[in-house]
C-alpha cells in the first residue's frame, strides 16, 4: 500500500485557540491510555469540528464520524473536506431521496409494496467509502445511522472486485467475464455508472463509486402459507435467472450463509480494529441508533406474522444497541448537552471545551412576558434587519410557525418557515439563502437546532418557553439559544409568563458559561469577534428542495430571480409531474399541476414556452 495513503494532511488557516489544545491533548492522551470512551463537551462555536480534525491528525486512524441527520453530515462533510483535501474525507447516508418501507396492515387488510427511489450520486459516494477503506488508512467517513443497516459482508465484497493496475496483462474475455461476474452490465449506448462498452480492442468501464469513466485498453392461515409459498418461489426463480429480485435484502441471512439472529454485517465491519468513531451530536445521535432496531423489527414482524415474508426477514436488519457498541472500540462523544448514557460510558472522562477560539460569550437570556410576543419580536426582528443581521424563530406547532409567517410578510418582513412536513429531504439551501441575505427571518419548529452553523444569526426567538415538554426541555433550550453563539451581538429571547425547570438549567448553565468565557477574555485581554465563515455551495446533487413559502406569496416565485431560473424550475416540476403520473400517483400529478398552473399564471408576465414538446398548462 502506497505510504502516501498512511498519514493524515491536515490543512487549515487556523491556530488553536481558547482551551482548544488542552481538549485535544486530553483526548489523544485518552485514546493512547486505550479509554473505550471518551466525552467532548464543547460549547456551540467553540470549534469542535477543529479539535475532532485535529484529533484525528494526531491519532491517524481511520475515522467514522457519526451523525443524526443528513443536513448536518453533508456540513460535516464539507468541513472536513477542506481540512483533509489530500485524504479520503467519503460520505455515506441513506441514498433513497424516496422510501415506503413494505408493510402490512392488519386493520385494513392493506399491504403496502415496498417503493423507493435511488438517488444515483449518494449511492457512488457510497460505494467511493467502501472502497476507500478496502484500499488505506487515511479515511474519514461520514455517516448517518444508515451505517447500521446490514450492507453486505466485507469478504464478498472484497470477492466482488477486479483489480487492475497500469501495466497489468490480463485476457480481454477474462475482464469481460469478471464484469458480468460482478453485476456490471454490458451497454454500448446508455453508458453510466455500473456499465461497460466494448469498441474494438478497447474496453471502457463506468466504475459504480466514479465520477467519470476508466478506459482499459383458504383459512386465514392456510392463505397466509399460500402468499408466502408464490412470493418466495417467485423471487427464487427471480435470482435463478436473472441474479436478482426484488426484496432480495430479505433473503440475505441464506444468502450470506449467517445463523438465525446473527448480526448483520454493516460498514462498521469494513472498520480496522484501531478504528476511531466520533459520534458528532450525541445526545441525538445515541438515541437514534438505540431506536432504529425496535422500528424495523415492528414492522417487520407484521410482515412475517401475516405472510408476506419468510421468519429469516427479521435478520435483515440494522445492528441492535448491544450489537453496535460492541463494534464500537473507542469513541468520542461529542455534544454542547451529552446525554445520560454518554456521561456514564465515559466513567468521567469528560472533555469541557467552554472557551472560543474567537472570544465570543454565550448570548445573554432575556425572558419576557408571553403576552404580545409577536409584536414585540416585530421591533427586535426589524432592529436586526437595519444592521443586516438574521434571526431564527421557533414556534411549538406547525400552524402556528404558518400563521407567524404569513403575518410578518404581510407587514413587509422578508421572512420563511421550515418544518417536517415538506416532503423532500434538504434543508441546506433554505439556510444557505439565510445566510446569503435572500431573506432575514426563518420561522421553525424543532429544525433550528444542532450543527446549524450560522455566523450571521444575532437574534434567536424561543415563543411559549415555558411549555414543558420534548422541544422545552432543558438540553434543547441550550441547543436552540447556541444559534446566536456565533454572532459577537447574540442575544436570545425566551417569551415565557413562568419560569420552568427547563429554563433555569438553560439560564443557569448559560450564566455559568458566560462567568468562565468572560475571565478567560479579561485575563488574556481578548475582544470577542463574530465568526466569519463562508458560504458553501450546496451539494445540489445529492439533496433537493426542502422548504416553502406559505400561498400568500404565489409559491415562491419571489426566488427566482431571472425568467431562466423559473423555467428551469417548472422544467424540474414537469419531470417531477411525469413520474407521479407513471407511478400512479395521480393525486401527486394533480398537484404539481396546479403549482406549475400558478407559476405560470399570466400576471406574472411568464408565457408558456412554444415548444412542441409542451401543449400548455392542461398538458398533465
Amino acid at each position: 500500500m502506497p505510504s502516501v495513503y498512511d498519514r493524515f494532511s491536515l490543512v487549515s488557516d487556523f491556530s488553536l485557540a481558547g482551551d482548544q489544545e488542552r481538549a485535544i491533548g486530553e483526548l489523544v492522551d485518552g485514546l493512547e491510555r486505550g479509554d473505550r470512551c471518551q466525552t467532548l463537551l464543547g460549547v456551540t462555536g467553540s470549534g469542535k469540528t477543529f479539535t475532532m480534525a485535529q484529533t484525528i491528525s494526531r491519532v491517524n486512524r481511520p475515522t467514522l464520524v457519526m451523525v443524526h441527520n443528513k443536513t448536518l453530515a453533508a456540513q460535516l462533510f464539507q468541513e472536513f473536506r477542506r481540512f483533509f483535501p489530500d485524504n479520503a474525507v467519503e460520505y455515506f447516508v441513506s441514498y433513497y431521496d424516496y422510501y415506503q418501507p413494505e408493510a402490512y396492515v392488519p386493520a385494513t387488510d392493506s399491504y403496502i409494496e415496498k417503493e423507493a427511489t435511488i438517488n444515483d450520486e449518494i449511492d457512488r459516494m457510497r460505494l467511493s467509502a467502501t472502497r476507500s477503506l478496502f484500499e488505506r488508512r487515511d479515511v474519514i467517513i461520514v455517516a448517518s445511522v444508515s451505517c447500521i443497516y446490514g450492507l453486505g459482508s466485507p469478504e464478498a465484497y472484497y470477492g466482488m472486485l477486479l483489480p487492475l493496475e497500469r501495466g497489468q496483462r490480463m485476457g480481454r474475455e477474462q475482464i469481460l467475464r469478471k464484469l458480468v461476474e460482478i453485476q456490471y452490465e454490458r451497454n454500448d449506448h446508455d453508458f453510466g455508472r455500473g456499465t461497460f462498452r466494448v469498441r474494438g480492442d478497447i474496453v471502457e468501464v463506468y466504475p459504480s463509486y466514479e465520477e467519470q469513466r476508466s478506459i482499459l485498453e383458504g383459512e386465514g392461515r392456510l392463505l397466509e402459507a399460500q402468499r408466502l409459498h408464490q412470493r418466495t418461489m417467485f423471487d427464487l426463480e427471480m435470482i435463478r435467472e436473472i441474479g436478482y429480485c426484488h426484496g432480495i435484502e430479505n433473503y440475505a441471512r441464506h444468502l450470506t450463509g449467517r445463523a438465525p439472529g446473527e448480526p448483520p454485517p454493516t460498514l462498521l465491519d469494513y472498520l480496522p480494529n484501531d478504528a476511531l468513531i466520533i459520534v458528532d451530536e450525541s445526545h441525538q445521535t445515541v438515541p437514534q441508533v438505540r431506536g432504529m432496531y425496535h422500528g424495523d423489527r415492528s414492522r417487520k414482524e407484521v410482515l412475517v406474522a401475516y405472510g408476506f415474508r419468510l421468519p429469516s426477514a427479521l435478520d435483515n436488519r440494522p445492528l441492535n444497541f448491544e450489537e453496535w457498541e460492541k463494534r464500537v472500540h473507542q469513541v468520542i462523544f461529542v455534544s454542547a448537552t451529552p446525554g445520560p448514557y454518554e456521561l456514564s460510558k465515559s466513567q468521567g472522562v469528560v472533555v469541557e471545551q467552554i472557551i472560543r477560539p474567537t472570544g465570543l460569550i454565550d448570548p445573554p437570556i432575556d425572558v419576557r412576558p408571553v403576552k404580545g410576543q409577536v409584536d414585540d419580536l416585530l421591533q427586535e426582528i426589524r432592529t436586526r434587519v437595519d444592521h443586516k443581521e438574521r434571526v431564527l424563530v421557533t414556534t411549538l406547532t406547525k400552524r402556528m410557525a404558518e400563521d407567524l409567517t404569513s403575518y410578518y410578510q404581510e407587514l413587509g418582513v422578508k421572512v420563511r418557515y421550515l418544518h417536517s412536513d415538506i416532503e423532500t429531504l434538504e434543508r441546506v439551501q433554505i439556510l444557505r439563502d439565510l445566510r446569503r441575505g435572500e431573506f432575514d427571518v426563518l420561522v421553525g419548529i424543532n429544525l433550528l437546532r444542532e450543527g446549524l452553523d450560522l455566523p450571521e444569526v444575532s437574534l434567536v426567538a424561543i415563543l411559549d418557553a415555558d411549555k414543558e415538554g420534548f422541544l422545552r426541555s432543558g438540553g434543547s433550550l441550550i441547543q436552540t439559544s447556541g444559534r446566536a453563539a456565533r454572532n459577537v451581538n447574540g442575544r436570545v429571547i425566551m417569551y415565557a409568563d413562568t419560569i420552568t425547570d427547563s429554563m433555569r438549567v438553560c439560564i443557569g448553565e448559560t450564566e455559568r458559561r458566560r462567568a468562565l468565557q468572560q475571565a478567560y477574555n479579561e485575563e488574556h485581554g481578548i475582544t470577542p469577534q463574530s465568526i466569519v465563515k463562508q458560504i458553501d455551495e450546496v451539494m445540489s446533487s445529492v439533496y433537493e428542495r426542502d422548504y416553502m413559502t406559505p400561498a400568500t406569496v404565489r409559491d415562491g416565485t419571489e426566488r427566482f430571480k431571472t425568467q431562466a431560473e423559473l423555467d428551469a424550475h417548472v422544467a424540474a416540476l414537469q419531470v417531477e409531474m411525469k413520474a407521479a403520473a407513471i407511478n400512479l400517483d395521480f393525486e401527486k400529478a394533480a398537484a404539481i399541476r396546479d403549482t406549475i398552473k400558478r407559476l405560470r399564471n399570466p400576471e406574472l408576465g411568464v408565457p408558456w414556452p412554444t415548444s412542441h414538446h409542451h401543449r400548455g398548462p392542461n398538458a398533465a
